[in-house]
């Protein structure tokens, strides 16, 4: 569920240029594998089929002779393929593996996350999923099924609410509006009475968060 919450979209303006000293797979060594695999199973088709041509018990001199020129097709097919596959592999040999990134060609260079943004990210997921996870562990007393914790959770996070500030009273009504079922309204006003308990506040003020649900 941790996507939904699109902490994502703040990675795309963290970034960074890779330094020249790293290196990285060259794309020339990787066109080169890609072409050796793809003619490999190629090839290992092939003498799949050639293995499974058979002739029947009683043949015809016709059968034998269409049965031969298949078996001449495909085994010129295959010796084709392996003279393709030794030159690509010579070629890969004599490829460097790994090259510096100040050596990729300019169309292939990219950029990685700044570490200290990609930390940071890290952290309001890891702290967004420990506090989705104590949810989750409050509403699998109430639903029919253990399952549908989680799923009723999406349902509260993407469901509208009206906020509500009290000066007066210090506090910040959050007010959910009803559920499509009322068996998980009934669930849902248990998660509440249990997040009111807590006295949280809203962060960078004085107000207390005060959870409700359905209308006033």
């Amino acid at each position: 569920m941790i996507p939904n919450t699109r902490l994502d979209r703040l990675i795309e303006y963290g970034t960074e240029p890779i330094p020249d000293t790293i290196s990285v797979v060259n794309p020339q060594w990787r066109s080169l594998d890609s072409r050796i695999r793809s003619k490999t199973g190629q090839r290992h088709r092939l003498a799949a089929q050639f293995g499974a041509l058979t002739l029947s018990v009683k043949h015809a001199e016709a059968e034998l002779q269409g049965f031969e020129q298949r078996q001449g097709r495909l085994r010129e097919e295959i010796e084709f393929l392996d003279l393709a596959i030794a030159s690509l592999k010579q070629q890969r040999k004599d490829t460097p593996h790994h090259i510096p990134v100040n050596s990729l060609p300019e169309g292939d260079r990219f950029t990685r996350l700044r570490t200290e943004r990609k930390h940071f990210i890290d952290t309001i997921k890891m702290i967004a999923y420990r506090a989705e996870t104590s949810m989750a562990s409050l509403l699998r007393e109430h639903p029919a099924r253990p399952d549908d914790a989680r799923s009723l959770l999406r349902q509260i996070f993407e469901t509208e609410a009206d906020l509500t500030p009290d000066p007066t009273a210090n506090t910040l009504t959050v007010r959910l509006h009803h559920l499509t079922h009322a068996a998980h309204d009934q669930a849902v006003d248990l998660l509440l009475t249990e997040l009111n308990e807590t006295q949280t506040l809203f962060p960078g003020t004085s107000l207390t968060l005060v959870f409700k649900l359905g209308s006033s």
